[in-house]
């Protein structure tokens, strides 16, 4: 197992998750709610360091490409969860939060397969504006009540919004993925027996992204 600084910020990213979690239901407003908008903030800002290092530096690791996708959907997952637990995204709202974390688990899939043979998934300009907003949203919703007003919006309303936003272009993004790996999934199934790939095949694709 490969321990080097890039790979260390993708562990961190998963050690926030519980701190984040009791600090917003064990913790009261307001220093609950900044405080976890901190320890959100820094998992996002390792989310960037991570593959940059890991790129600029040479460390690129198989533990790397592993565990950094997995480590931002459990922190996206996480947040979402404790957001509807504590009632900041309720009614409508819980629409696009099940949008997104649908598509969360239907990239995952995609990339398992994707992987096997050897088809790496591109992150699109799209997808990384989905995931600019969907951070910024989620960053609003954990202020929450707490948050200053921005003229007639409340901090949570802006965070709602740019949760619908970000639900439209997951929508998007998500049918370009989907589209895309049923297209390669018929032809696996339609090759020659000899020729498909073992599940044991290398897996593509590099640290740092975010479909």
């Amino acid at each position: 197992m490969v321990i080097n600084l890039p790979n260390i910020l993708t562990f961190s990213r998963i050690a926030a998750i519980p701190v984040l979690i009791a600090l917003l239901l064990f913790v009261g407003d307001p220093t609950g709610s900044w405080l976890a908008f901190a320890a959100y903030t820094l998992a996002c800002i390792t989310d960037f360091f991570d593959g940059y290092l890991a790129r600029a530096w040479h460390q690129q690791s198989a533990l790397g490409r592993f565990l950094d996708p997995i480590a931002d959907k459990l922190l996206v997952a996480s947040v979402l969860l404790v957001l509807v637990g504590i009632d900041r995204i309720s009614g409508l709202t819980v629409l696009p939060a099940a949008v997104i974390l649908c598509r969360e688990i239907l990239v995952s899939g995609l990339r398992e397969f994707l992987a096997q043979v050897r088809v790496s998934v591109p992150v699109t300009t799209m997808a990384k504006w989905k995931t600019t907003i969907q951070m910024l949203a989620l960053g609003f919703l954990l202020v929450g009540p707490s948050g200053p007003d921005f003229g007639p919006l409340t901090t949570t309303d802006i965070g709602v919004y740019g949760l619908w936003g970000a639900a439209v272009l997951t929508l998007v993004t998500g049918y370009d993925y989907l589209v895309s790996g049923l297209r390669y999934i018929n032809e696996t199934d339609n090759a020659p027996a000899a020729k498909r790939p073992a599940a044991s095949e290398a897996v593509d694709g590099d640290k740092g992204g975010n479909a």
